[in-house]
């Protein structure tokens, strides 16, 4: 990512201030008027600032209104009326350059949450953005439009998954910061909507499971009052999409985890509510708005002509895991063509995006498993069915599709551990052709510490000779996409059950353009 560099130092310090939440900031910290700033109970911002959804021409800028953000009703200590809020962009974190202004109510049926389309900007540009309210002010986000069409310029772009907040402290996120990447995706699992786990928590979870609107509001405001996690968002635009654990595990469109007649009916009003406070509190486009229980969130997002990222949801349209979910052996149910991951329009749609795309390399940002991984490495064959080994046909179909464009990368979530794999075109010969790669990421926190290996990963590895690198210990991944290859690596942490953990690299690959498979380097 091109820019400033006195602009990222100021934004990192200032995060570092923040994360300290010392009484003084440093005399340079506060010159930029409020970049990293520390927030406490009472002030209006204490959510931080967001932006994400870049265009060559405006981003989505985000905050949320909230003196109290674990009150219990989800409201976040706000007054029942809309408040004005003023928003601004600048092309320096002084703000002597403003280029962009306006203002918004913040009202109550929204959770006071903003979104700013901000339009109007230049492409491939790094931006600065603040709000104001009632007298006060945000912190200072920094953020970056995509490039113009044509354009084939590098980008260094981070992903991550599966955030517990009771499990570990949000380092890699703050770890992600300092990397500068020019965009972060988010794979799923966000927040989880578990109740808190005494003896197991090393951090406290404020309210029970998440099942009401209410609930939901306040523990993604919980989720957004950690100051690694702010950091992280105030660096970068993200591109976001869910996967179970925003409304409840395993989920399957209209399907709860659990099968009885009355969970059933209660879902589709628990889904209606996690929807709709995920939107509340994630920098997305009005038409990601909910409507009902439905939420349009595929959607697909260029950068320049580097990279198309085509952002897939796997929850909202898929059919009911087989044989009641788990890992199971290989069946029929498996390979019945009507069954799909993504639903028929999904399908149609990304099928249409590959075939039409002209951008140097496609990019999946999707949520679970896509390459096979047979968890026996005996003669017989155990599948996740939660995963695309589920929807076998769906994914052969989807695998076919990858032909039509030049490169194709999936990246995915969920597991939490690492994984680097080929993308076979016949999953069961392993001399057929590479048709893709497929990049998964551990964790944030979720399973605590982990370790470098288990005995689960070790098994999985033996039986799948199209996989190349695992690690079980927390973290994220760090790519660096150019014209000519994808290089990922894989950024681990020794320990999230206290805060402050470096990360190193564990392993790294690269995919070079027109030749799919990975290479360790």
């Amino acid at each position: 990512m091109s820019g400033n560099p006195l602009s990222r130092r100021s934004v990192l310090v200032g995060g570092a201030v923040l994360a300290a939440a010392a009484p003084a900031l440093p005399a340079s910290a506060a010159e930029l008027r409020g970049v990293g700033r520390p927030t406490r109970p009472g002030e209006l911002f204490t959510l931080g600032v967001a932006s994400g959804e870049p265009l060559p021409h405006g981003v989505v800028l985000w905050t949320r209104l909230a003196r109290e953000p674990l009150a219990e009703d989800g409201l976040g200590g706000m007054p029942d009326k809309e408040i004005k809020v003023d928003w601004e962009v600048a092309t320096d974190e002084r703000f002597r350059h403003v280029v962009q202004h306006g203002h918004v109510d913040a009202v109550p049926r929204s959770a006071h949450s903003v979104h700013v389309e901000a339009n109007g900007l230049r492409p491939g540009t790094e931006y600065f953005y603040r709000f104001r309210a009632r007298g006060e002010l945000s912190p200072v986000g920094r953020t970056r439009t995509a490039p113009a069409p044509g354009a084939l310029g590098d980008l260094t772009m981070c992903f991550a998954s599966c955030a517990h907040y009771g499990e570990g402290f949000f380092t890699a996120y703050r770890r992600m910061a300092e990397d500068e990447p020019g965009l972060i995706l988010h794979l799923g699992d966000y927040q989880y909507e578990y109740a808190g786990n005494p003896s197991k928590d090393v951090r406290e979870v404020h309210g029970p499971e998440t099942v009401t609107l209410a609930n939901y509001r306040q523990r993604h405001a919980q989720y957004k009052t950690d100051p690694d996690l702010q950091l992280a968002h105030s660096v970068a635009p993200w591109l976001v999409v869910f996967d179970d654990h925003e409304v409840e595990n395993n989920w399957a469109d209209e399907i709860p985890e659990a099968k009885s007649e009355t969970q059933g009916q209660a879902f589709l009003q628990r889904r209606r509510d996690a929807l709709q406070a995920y939107y509340e509190n994630m920098p997305l486009r009005w038409e990601s708005m909910p409507n009902g229980i439905n939420m349009q969130l595929y959607r697909r997002r260029a950068w320049g002509s580097l990279a198309n990222f085509h952002m897939l949801d796997t929850r909202q349209y898929r059919d009911d895991q087989a044989y009641g979910d788990g890992n199971k052996p290989d069946g029929p149910d498996l390979h019945v063509p009507r069954r799909t991951i993504t639903g028929i329009d999904q399908e149609g749609w990304l099928l249409d995006g590959l075939r039409e795309s002209r951008a140097r390399w496609d990019v999946l940002g999707q949520q679970v498993w896509f390459a096979q991984m047979d968890h026996d490495p005996g003669p017989a064959k155990v599948l996740p069915m939660d995963a695309w080994d589920g929807y076998q046909a769906s994914r052969q179909r989807v695998k076919a599709g990858f032909d039509a464009a030049r490169n194709v990368v999936v990246l995915t979530g969920d597991v939490h551990s690492h994984w680097a794999a080929d993308i076979k075109a016949d999953f069961d010969d392993p001399d057929s052709r590479n048709v893709a790669v497929e990049l998964t990421t551990t964790s944030i926190t979720s399973g605590r510490d982990g370790a470098e290996t288990n005995e689960g990963g070790d098994k999985i590895k033996a039986a799948n000779e199209h996989v190349h690198f695992y690690s079980a210990r927390r973290g994220y991944v760090r790519t660096r996409i150019t014209p000519n290859q994808v290089r990922a690596d894989y950024r681990v942490l020794p320990y999230v059950s206290k805060s402050g953990a470096p990360a190193t690299t564990a392993a790294s690959f690269v995919t070079q353009d027109r030749d799919p498979g990975l290479h360790a380097v």
